[in-house]
This record gives C-alpha cells, sequence and structure tokens, in this order.
C-alpha cells in the first residue's frame, strides 16, 4: 500500500492495486488508547485483506461504522453507501445492495468509513442454498466469561466423538464459535437439525454452563448454544474481522491445542499482534479440508 501525504493535514491519498483512495482525518484515533489512527487502522486491514478477504468472498457483507472511533455512537449498514467507487462491487438480494468484499481496494474503502467490523452471511452468493461450512455459535450470558474457553473445549472433545473436524475460533467479542468446513451438499434445515441435537445434548449433560434457552433473561450466567443463527440471510462475525471493542480485539481461528491447554481468552487476539500470529501459523481454518457429515445425519435422523 503506497502512502501519499497531502499538503492538508485532514486527509491523505493511498494508491492500491491502481485504485487511489482518499482516506479522511487520517489521524483520527479509532482506538485512542491503543495509539490506532484511521491510518494505522488502514494499514492493519491491509495487512489482514488476504485472510479476511478470503473469507467475506462471495458472502453478502454487513458492517458497522463507527464515526467517532469504537467507544462512540454505530449504526449497521448493509446497504453500500453513496458514492459508491467503481471498484466497490454490489451483490442484490431481497432490495438490499449489499457489498461484495472481494478486493483490497474495497475494503481500504470501507476501512475509512470507520467501518469496524465486518460480519458476513452463511449464505454464498454463488449458492446461497448450500452452505460451505457449519457453525456453533457460543453465546456468553454475561460480559466476562472466564469458562467460556472450557466450554469450547467440551464442544471440541463432543464433536470429535462424532469423527466431526472443526476449528474453534474466537467471536472477536465474548464468545467462541466452533466451524466445521463442509462439502457444499446440505441445507441449512439438514444443519440446523445437527445444531439442536448436539445443543440440546450440552445442555442436559452440562446443565451448570450449557443452555439451548433463546430468551436472554431466562439463561442465568449460562452459555447459549446458538445453532440457530446459521441460516440464510443470517449473518456471523467474519474470520479476522476486528471488533469495535477495548483492545481492538479480532475474530481469531485457534488450534484445539491451544483451547485444551486452557490459559487464553479472547482478547489475547487483537490488532497489535495478530500480524505476528498470522505468520507463524497461516490461516487455521485452511486446515481442515470440507467434510462429509452423512455418518452424523443419519445417526440423527434414525433416532429421530
Amino acid at each position: 500500500m503506497n502512502k501519499t501525504s497531502s499538503s492538508a493535514k485532514r486527509h491523505a491519498t493511498v494508491m492500491v492495486e491502481g485504485q487511489e483512495i482518499t482516506v479522511t482525518n487520517p489521524e483520527k484515533p479509532l482506538w485512542p488508547e491503543h495509539g490506532i489512527t484511521k491510518l494505522m487502522y488502514l494499514e492493519k486491514l491491509a495487512m489482514l485483506s488476504p485472510f479476511l478477504l478470503k473469507h467475506c468472498k462471495d458472502r453478502y457483507l454487513t458492517t458497522i461504522r463507527y464515526p467517532h472511533g469504537y467507544a462512540g455512537k454505530s449504526f449497521y449498514q448493509k446497504n453500500c453507501p453513496e458514492p459508491k467507487p467503481d471498484f466497490v462491487h454490489i451483490a442484490e438480494s431481497e432490495g438490499i445492495s449489499y457489498i461484495h468484499l472481494d478486493n483490497l481496494p474495497t475494503l481500504l474503502w470501507l476501512g475509512n468509513l470507520a467501518c469496524l467490523e465486518f460480519h458476513a452471511s452463511f449464505d454464498r452468493i454463488s449458492n446461497p442454498h448450500y452452505p460451505t461450512e457449519w457453525i456453533l455459535d457460543l453465546d456468553p450470558s454475561r460480559e466476562e466469561e472466564p469458562r467460556i474457553i472450557e466450554a469450547a473445549a467440551l464442544v471440541g472433545k463432543l464433536l470429535e466423538s462424532l469423527k466431526i473436524r472443526s476449528v474453534p475460533k474466537t467471536s472477536g467479542a465474548t464468545g467462541v464459535q466452533i466451524v466445521v468446513p463442509l462439502q457444499q451438499k446440505y441445507t441449512f434445515d439438514e444443519l440446523r437439525g445437527l445444531g439442536q441435537f448436539v445443543g440440546d445434548y450440552l445442555s442436559s449433560a452440562y446443565p451448570q454452563l450449557f443452555t439451548v434457552e433463546r430468551l436472554t433473561k431466562n439463561r442465568g450466567d449460562l452459555i447459549y448454544v446458538d445453532y440457530l443463527q446459521h441460516y440464510k440471510g443470517k449473518t456471523i462475525s467474519a474470520p479476522y474481522t476486528p471488533r469495535a471493542r477495548y483492545g481492538a480485539p479480532v475474530s481469531t481461528p485457534l488450534k484445539w491445542e491451544e483451547v485444551y491447554a486452557g490459559g487464553i481468552k479472547p482478547a489475547d487476539f487483537h490488532l497489535l499482534n495478530i500480524g505476528e500470529r498470522l505468520q507463524r501459523y497461516g490461516d487455521l481454518i485452511d486446515l481442515e479440508k470440507p467434510q462429509d457429515l452423512g455418518h452424523v445425519l443419519s445417526f440423527i435422523h434414525a433416532k429421530k
């Protein structure tokens, strides 16, 4: 990313893949406690782009914009804002003109608009009825949940017993999501049935830890096994998206060895250290090939 400062202090330009992008207020603090300005944020997005773009491509994008930094007011953005540069591509769905995040200039353009979070649809633009992964979302009921890694480890062991290979990732907020790469041949409804089976088992086997209760007010301090979120038209925090929280956390795939060993927490992975981790491990989701879940779905169907 080539930077060119303008004579005015309130904007700069960057040249990316032959596209000139104006950066307004480049010194604006987005995470002031950590010294992350808008221009620094764009540099971090450029570093994350090979990974973040891969997990947003061919999906409908929802962003959350924070014009005054992560602690300020925010709003969700589904429709592409205008004016739109030519390099920004659109995907239409149900009357909404979503941004198709498929190139680095678009990512940096969104970064300049103070989009601090990137949420990708489960359904693919090219094939919306058959997802390429199944995801369980472990959602804590309290802001600080010291048991979340322990909970993820129990889910990992259960999936392993079912011969399902998976990758845990931090949500970037307080939760953990379990990603199961799939062969693209199962419907959302089939996978929702699998999610219900897993959620019911966990809440029955570990009633002091898990619940499938949808209403937050009825969960107490239990961790919600959210299998309903995984559905056409819904979104999840994309792998490697930053999150608008103190510490500039990043949604980060983990190794199961790290989870089973314990001693880590979602806040450990953030914009200031994620580059080193990516250089060391690459994209951990790539290590799992798309798999067939026919054996598990047949078992569940037989039980019913």
